[in-house]
């Protein structure tokens, strides 16, 4: 199956008892674009998800039931290896959570391992579009998602936060509208959908 069928199947189960539709669609995205990489890289799904088996085995309980014995498999499976990059990311996300729910949690972890990959962060989360993105971030991620009063790219305004935080200075100009790269920061971000072209590849 294509990262797009799956995620069509997730949705066509998913309970929402512990989240609503949008929530639903933004897991079953991240698991779907997880599942399909890890099959072509031959890799474990928590490479490419962020989360160990038994915690995905309690995703799909709690979100996809009908999806239980697909992820009941993962069981066991380590959580990755992460490096320090992700690492930040991952206590960045996880202290900034709206509620700090264990939903949020879930999220956090999975947004820092799919922000390794070389697209824009809401392709890589295989979202519909940066919108989506935005909107998950002012539901889950409030505190952090309200300094981004510029409207920076996600995926750059994490990163320099977190050099902020730490006391580096990322940049050399006191003022972006200044800088040779600002497109790079505040540029367009549009985009092929992830799972949009798994399903024009099938085609």
């Amino acid at each position: 199956m294509e990262a797009a069928d799956v995620h069509a199947w997730l949705m066509a189960g998913g309970n929402g008892g512990i989240c609503d539709r949008f929530d639903a669609h933004v897991f079953a995205s991240v698991l779907s674009i997880g599942l399909c990489e890890s099959n072509q890289r031959a890799c474990p799904v928590p490479d490419t998800v962020g989360l160990d088996g038994d915690t995905l085995g309690e995703v799909a309980a709690r979100i996809f039931p009908h999806a239980s014995s697909l992820f009941g498999r993962l069981a066991g499976l380590a959580e990755p290896d992460r490096g320090e990059d992700e690492q930040c990311l991952r206590d960045l996300l996880r202290s900034c959570t709206s509620e700090g729910s264990t939903t949020e949690l879930w999220l956090a972890d999975m947004m820092a391992r799919r922000a390794m990959a070389p697209n824009h962060l809401w392709q890589d989360l295989g979202l519909r579009g940066r919108r989506e993105l935005s909107w998950l971030m002012e539901r889950h991620f409030e505190p952090i998602a309200r300094r981004n009063t510029a409207d920076m790219k996600w995926k750059k305004f994490l990163f320099r936060t977190i050099c902020r935080d730490e006391g580096f200075r990322l940049c050399t100009v006191p003022v972006c509208d200044d800088c040779d790269d600002f497109d790079e920061c505040f540029g367009d971000e549009s985009g092929e959908s992830l799972l949009a072209r798994s399903l024009r590849d099938t085609h």
